[in-house]
């Protein structure tokens, strides 16, 4: 009877939190999300490389996009990370004068779709000014710039420790392997730890990670499935996407990605949002 009981309950959070996606326009939100996740990818990037530049090291800022890249489809990532390069490998002169402010600020664009897709999903109102919810966007993206270049430092710095091991014991070059499983896992952790930052502190109100967790858990579950999933759709017909886009083609396939990407994200805060209201509906029945 309990399992039966959970199981209905279950359900119910369940067909609420689809529900509730439809009701609040996640496929639009989804739609503005990739869209500006896409178009404010460029200039953050560009930031960092600025930001590398300014503390001597060009290298970190290639390693910075491998960190940000590590957990996409290597058939999506691939056109993207290539045309990324192009842009970072550029003269950017005047990058520390007006044009980095303007690269700081669009960039913001991409936390603030993400802000409102989390305000719909957990049904709150956001109060605040709009100009200090953008500055807080820009401070998401200084220290999320800081935190990509520290964390690649650290990853550069370990394979640099690795290569001087291979040096001396050749023999451990097998695992290799180990160390490639590493680095993704270090992304995965990052993933994990971005998501449950923005679910807890970028909505307007204030949750607890115990509920947030289930929500952000099912959207890393969905995303590697769907990356998987998507992978291996577009290793199978990428033709038809160069057929239909011509050179477009790499920038369509990571639009319709980041499109499945943000639906499943705002799907994570509307799961959350439907626990949290499933005690009252309950209270409500039984009066």
């Amino acid at each position: 009877m309990n399992a039966l009981r959970w199981l209905r309950s279950t359900f119910g959070i369940f067909y609420d939190a689809v529900m509730r996606f439809s009701r609040d326009d996640g496929w639009a939100i989804a739609s503005h999300i990739a869209l500006s996740i896409l178009t404010s990818m460029f200039p953050f990037l560009i930031f960092v490389t600025a930001l590398a530049g300014f503390i001597g090291s060009q290298n970190l800022a290639e390693e910075a996009v491998r960190i940000l890249f590590q957990t996409w489809p290597q058939d999506v990532a691939a056109p993207l990370a290539a045309e990324v390069h192009n842009v970072l490998t550029r003269a950017h002169g005047g990058l520390l004068t007006i044009s980095i402010v303007l690269a700081i600020y669009f960039s913001a664009s991409g936390v603030e779709a993400l802000r409102i897709g989390l305000n719909r999903a957990y049904g709150v109102v956001e109060e605040r000014p709009w100009w200090l919810l953008r500055l807080e966007s820009i401070a998401y993206v200084l220290v999320g710039a800081v935190s990509i270049l520290t964390l690649a430092l650290l990853v550069a710095f370990g394979s640099l420790i690795w290569t001087a091991v291979l040096r001396f014991a050749p023999n451990l070059e097998p695992l290799d392997q180990v160390i490639t499983f590493g680095r993704f896992g270090i992304a995965t952790l990052v993933l994990l730890a971005a998501l449950f930052i923005v679910h807890k502190f970028l909505p307007a109100g204030r949750r607890t990670l115990r509920e947030v967790a289930i929500g952000i858990l099912l959207t890393f579950v969905l995303w590697v499935a769907a990356g998987v999933a998507f992978g291996s759709y577009v290793a199978q017909f990428a033709r038809n996407y160069v057929t239909t886009y011509a050179g477009l083609a790499s920038v369509m396939i990571a639009i319709v990605f980041l499109y499945m990407v943000a639906a499943i994200f705002i799907f994570g805060g509307e799961l959350n949002a439907a626990i949290l209201r499933a005690p009252r509906k309950q209270e409500a029945t039984k009066l």
